[in-house]
């Protein structure tokens, strides 16, 4: 299953429209790829890179601690060039634990506990005081 999802995300991140690119039918070049796999199926790596500066990396290895049958370990790591210019990098880990991606494009929750917006407050009042009066109405 974990497989599956990175390689949605993949195919995702490789099928993305490039805004910065004329569009075209045409298919950027692959400049470079590598790929190989166990004889056994219990590894593989690949690494691609394509003309229009997409790069991806992942290796995987199958996990032999007695969880589901055929769950493999994978790790890797994405590239490319945003529309802006900034440089887009994602790296990830998919194991046990879940997948779990690490780039400074994610956003993250401030910590806990945080100031509440007066608006968020305002709204948070409102709705009691909606709950209140309609309380007291079914009470009627």
């Amino acid at each position: 299953m974990k497989l599956l999802i990175v390689s949605c995300l993949a195919a995702v991140v490789l099928a993305a429209p490039r805004p910065d690119k004329p569009s075209s039918d045409e298919v950027p070049a692959i400049l470079r790829y590598d790929n190989e796999m166990a004889d056994d199926g219990s590894k593989y790596n690949f690494v691609i890179e394509t003309e229009d500066g997409i790069q991806r990396e992942e290796f995987g290895a199958a996990i032999e601690d007695g969880s589901a049958e055929g769950a493999v370990a994978q790790a890797g790591k994405i590239s490319f060039t945003l529309p802006d210019g900034q440089l887009f990098e994602l790296n990830f880990v998919a194991d046990e634990n879940g997948f779990q991606p690490q780039s400074s494009f994610i956003p993250v929750a401030p910590e806990f506990p945080h100031e509440i917006p007066d608006f968020v407050l305002e709204q948070i009042e409102k709705a009691r005081l909606e709950d209140e009066a309609e309380e007291r109405a079914n009470r009627s």
